[in-house]
């Protein structure tokens, strides 16, 4: 199975879910289900990269801190970002984001996220031996 990306409902949030081959392939995905709550990820042209290192020895926490310190990149920054790279050893997450500037007449953003939650927070590998990992984020 190809790795992707998804929504889940929850009540008046929004879960985001990612599939792949590896832990770091599931949260690169998790990462584009994010950005598809704001804007079509597809609009987004992947000009301009940011660095993200996050910490944690608890992989499922690490999700959560990896998606609020793309939040944070994007508040600070006023970007979206379409792209991404991770990698995860021993509890660190050395990644990238790539993107440009918001532009609201191009990319329409319909919401914003204001940061990932710990609810339905979960890393696990699957029986068909892909990756899954989701949490809520606040919208």
């Amino acid at each position: 199975m190809p790795a992707h990306w998804e929504h889940f409902s929850h009540e008046a949030d929004m879960g985001v879910r990612g599939v792949g081959a590896t832990i770091a392939q599931a949260f690169e995905q998790a990462a584009l289900a994010m950005t598809g709550i704001i804007a079509d990820p597809g609009v987004v042209n992947a000009s301009q990269r940011v660095p993200i290192h996050c910490e944690c020895p608890d992989t499922e926490l690490l999700l959560a801190d990896w998606l609020n310190a793309l939040v944070f990149e994007m508040a600070c920054r006023n970007m979206l970002f379409s792209r991404f790279e991770v990698a995860i050893e021993n509890g660190r997450l050395d990644g990238s984001a790539w993107g440009e500037p918001v532009d609201r007449e191009r990319h329409q953003p319909t919401v914003e996220v204001k940061g990932a939650t710990y609810t339905a927070l979960h890393v696990g590998q699957q029986p068909d031996g892909t990756w899954l990992a989701q949490c809520v984020v606040d919208v």
